[in-house]
């Protein structure tokens, strides 16, 4: 049983304002794998309070880049001696697989190495060349931290979420207070350890599990100048309101229903075993899984058997089983909510080619749902426009090239997506005419020093590599 009794706010373990902790219950048999204290607005306030008082006397902003980018690195070497822990921690309180726990770490690693070496690289202030050679005048440009961050992050992928964000923010120089889901009590704890081991000044840095009424005191709050979040559509619209009304800087992350165009030349067998990691990872519960399959019509019925043989052969099951591919949806509701839409699917006329609204046998206990596929989907229909987040793949035919492309847009979000063909020339031809905010070509995994973001509802702004760190920083240009 592991306990956090105490929250972790500006580097320091205090006591929380209500000392009743949260249990922690697994996805996997619903029983209560540990304890955790939440944070209410008071504990709020205090770590926003330690932030700004740590970011107004200049402890980390003043000290400099390459000494911020030694303690972000030994951060990152704490973290990658303890990746095993933190693969089991995330798959004993999400229910996410072992094999994607752990496959995840080493992208952690480039993650943070793709942010630090553009931090190296970064043009923390330069002088610019006049335009007009005979001006007297010259402009030295800098780039400042942005101040106070309040970071938000979900609970599918909790390490990869917060180190996406903590480390540009930190690294540039800003205060952060990192807000985290209460069912990652127990890996933010662990992270909250590390970041206490890892050597930063007093109050630069707190992290604290919270409901949604208390984040959103957090993001209100007036002594806050950035939010960075992660998470659902409508969640970041409120989020932007309240940006906007206060005029704090913002940038937004949110959800996705990615198309992976398979071209009448890809091959089949290669697109379908490709998509088990591009549309299954995580237990459906991503963001950026490619879960609308469109298919040329002449091999439509060809792609639609593949996905039925491939979605049959996965084991579901214990996450902590090496055989289990699929595991639980991490609660309740968010199984019933993806029984739900599998069920709308079959009410709106689409067909049902494996799986279904029913618990897998002998799983009952947990949070599980029978891995799903659609065909003779209507792009209009529910399933396909909207974000089950479950592993609910819909099958979707087009006639040709322009066709599968009208579709690919035909959505409110614009985060992900891929292209299949056995000719790379042409599937970049058809990934520029998508509007997505990144997009891979015949499987390839999403990299680190290009920025990452959405188009449409998919959110505002970038993150990863030298665009990312940018956006916490502010510009400020002295002329001489």
């Amino acid at each position: 049983m592991i306990t956090y009794d105490r929250l972790f706010i500006g580097g320091s373990w205090v006591e929380p304002s209500d000392p009743e902790p949260l249990d922690i219950t697994s996805p996997h048999d619903r029983s209560v794998i540990g304890r955790a204290v939440q944070a209410r607005p008071t504990d709020i306030d205090r770590a926003v309070a330690a932030a700004r008082a740590s970011f107004e006397a200049g402890v980390w902003r003043l000290t400099p880049p390459e000494k911020r980018i030694a303690v972000l690195r030994g951060f990152n070497a704490l973290r990658e001696d303890n990746a095993e822990h933190i693969a089991h921690l995330i798959s004993l309180e999400n229910g996410s697989a072992e094999w994607f726990t752990r496959a995840g770490q080493p992208g952690l690693s480039r993650q943070a190495n793709a942010y630090l070496k553009a931090a190296e690289e970064f043009g923390w202030e330069e002088t610019l060349t006049p335009s007009d050679p005979d001006s007297p005048v010259r402009s030295v440009v800098r780039r400042e931290a942005v101040g106070v961050v309040a970071a938000v992050i979900p609970w599918n992928s909790p390490f990869s979420s917060a180190t996406t964000k903590i480390i540009p923010a930190l690294v540039a120089g800003n205060s952060v207070v990192l807000k985290v889901s209460p069912e990652n009590s127990l890996s933010m704890g662990f992270l909250a350890e590390l970041l206490e081991r890892a050597g930063l000044p007093e109050g630069v840095i707190s992290v604290l599990a919270a409901d949604r009424e208390t984040s959103e005191h957090l993001i209100s709050h007036p002594d806050v100048d950035k939010i960075a979040f992660t998470g659902s559509t409508g969640a970041g619209r409120r989020i932007a309101a309240i940006a906007g009304e206060q005029l704090k800087r913002v940038s937004l992350e949110l959800g996705g229903k990615s198309a992976a165009v398979i071209l009448p030349d890809a091959d089949i067998a290669k697109a379908v075993s490709g998509l088990k990691f591009g549309s299954l990872l995580n237990n459906g519960e991503s963001c950026i899984a490619q879960t609308r399959v469109l298919a040329p019509r002449e091999t439509y019925e060809e792609v639609v058997t593949a996905l039925k043989e491939l979605v049959e052969s996965l084991k579901v099951g214990d996450p902590n089983d090496p055989d289990t591919f699929i595991g639980p949806m991490i609660r309740p509701d968010q199984q019933q909510r993806v029984r739900d839409y599998i069920q709308l699917g079959i009410d709106e006329g689409a067909r049902l080619v494996t799986g279904g609204p029913q618990i897998p046998e002998g799983l009952e206990k947990g949070n599980y749902v029978t891995p799903t596929v659609f065909a003779d989907v209507d792009n209009s229909m529910r399933i396909a426009q909207e974000e089950i987040f479950g592993p609910v793949l819909v099958v979707i035919a087009y006639d040709d090239e322009d066709d599968a492309v009208r579709i690919a847009n035909d959505s409110e979000y614009g985060l992900s997506g891929g292209v299949w063909s056995a000719d790379e020339a042409h599937a970049l031809a058809v990934a520029r005419r998508i509007r997505t905010g990144t997009i891979t070509v015949n499987g390839a995994s999403i990299a680190f020093d290009g920025p990452f973001g959405g188009f449409k509802a998919s959110g505002i702004g970038r993150e990863y590599g030298a665009v990312g760190l940018g956006t916490y920083t502010e510009y400020q240009t002295i002329t001489v």
